[in-house]
């Protein structure tokens, strides 16, 4: 098991206060040193804020670019791998996205396209896949929307990028890379009848492991805990695929009849689990960032719909799909459509981080060249 993230909650005010950015990065640097006493590897440093409109709402475009720019400097100097300047709410902000995302290169952000209270809002949805078309177009191959979702009934503080975004006091949260596990339990059980006993054995004992260290991260920066997202993220190793982990129980390939009564299983152990959670703490699938995935996807096993499926009884939405660089922003506009639909009637947090990759069509391999990121051939949507 690895933690995917350590990300700290904070409120920025305008100018910003430099001290205080570098006082979170200082926290995060000693929360890893304890965490990795346990042998656990931290893989990044993150800072989430609240949302942006709500700080730069009396600047103009160009202030903007300059304040997020600065943000990101002072955090990169200090130790942070990942901000999230938080989501957008009023969309006269959401222009600015493509402008944000290619003048850096660490920063993230969201538009909200959904709430259970208030419904989807449809035009916060044409606006999310205009700034996805342009970040397409505005980004080397569209890696840009690496950094941007559109995200519908999310909770603050998720730790998990680029839905996140900050409420309230200064805290911290956890988020794993759990697939490892998965994997562990789904090779001994060898079958779904003993997939929840062995998956729940490894999963609490795990767990139990990082809250304890997060506890102790508490008293010692005197930052409150909100939780840990328990969602088993994905590794880009072949040998901790979540899709060649559900593959293990002999019910064939993954996206095939089996997959989402597997997606039951773990989601069911997963809530729970007695820990203090946070986020979205569901089974996520994202294409793009799980080599078995990947694989899937590019043999036509498993597809938009298929996600969208077991997103109904799971998962975090439609996450890291790549797309055809001349889809149109109709289809795009369809895509979240049923995202926001199936969040709203759910009543659950899900998200849409969709990859048009410029000069590529469907058939088509992409070459992103990231550390983040595995290829996959691109499918007719």
């Amino acid at each position: 098991m690895k933690i995917r993230s350590f990300t700290i909650g904070l409120n920025l005010t305008v100018p910003l206060k430099k001290s205080n950015i570098v006082k979170a990065a200082q926290s995060c640097i000693k929360a890893k040193e304890i965490i990795e006493r346990t042998g656990m590897p931290v893989q990044s440093l993150r800072i989430s804020t609240q949302p942006w409109e709500n700080y730069c709402g009396g600047l103009d475009h160009k202030e903007i670019v300059g304040l997020v720019q600065e943000f990101e400097d002072i955090s990169c100097k200090n130790g942070i791998d990942f901000m999230s300047i938080g989501t957008v709410k009023d969309l006269r902000f959401a222009d600015l996205i493509p402008e944000i995302i290619k003048s850096t290169s660490h920063i993230s952000t969201s538009v909200t396209i959904g709430d259970y209270k208030k419904g989807i809002n449809r035009k916060a949805i044409s606006k999310a896949a205009q700034v996805i078309i342009d970040i397409s177009k505005k980004t080397d191959r569209g890696y840009g929307n690496f950094r941007f979702a559109a995200i519908s009934n999310c909770p603050p503080d998720i730790p998990f990028f680029p839905a996140s975004y900050h409420r309230g006091k200064t805290c911290f949260t956890i988020a794993l890379e759990g697939s490892a596990l998965v994997m562990s339990a789904f090779s001994k059980a060898k079958s779904v009848i003993r997939a929840e006993e062995e998956l729940r054995s490894i999963f609490e004992s795990e767990i139990k492991k990082i809250e304890r260290s997060a506890r102790i991260i508490e008293r010692q920066i005197k930052i409150l805990f909100k939780g840990i997202d328990v969602s088993p993220a994905p590794s880009l190793e072949k040998k901790e695929s979540l899709a060649f982990a559900f593959e293990k129980l002999n019910v064939g390939k993954f996206g095939t009849p089996g997959t989402l009564a597997i997606s039951s299983i773990i989601t069911k152990v997963l809530k729970s689990l007695h820990v203090k959670k946070c986020g979205y703490s569901g089974l996520m699938f994202p294409i793009l960032e799980d080599y078995g995935l990947a694989q899937r996807y590019s043999e036509g096993c498993v597809n938009i719909n298929t996600i969208l499926v077991c997103s109904s009884i799971c998962g975090t939405g439609l996450d890291c799909i790549p797309l055809p660089g001349n889809i149109s922003i109709e289809r795009i506009r369809a895509i979240l459509l049923d995202v926001a639909v199936l969040s709203v009637k759910l009543n659950k947090p899900l998200s849409a981080r969709l990859f048009p990759v410029s000069g590529r069509r469907a058939g088509e391999m992409t070459d992103f060249r990231s550390p983040y990121l595995v290829d996959c051939r691109i499918r007719k949507i």
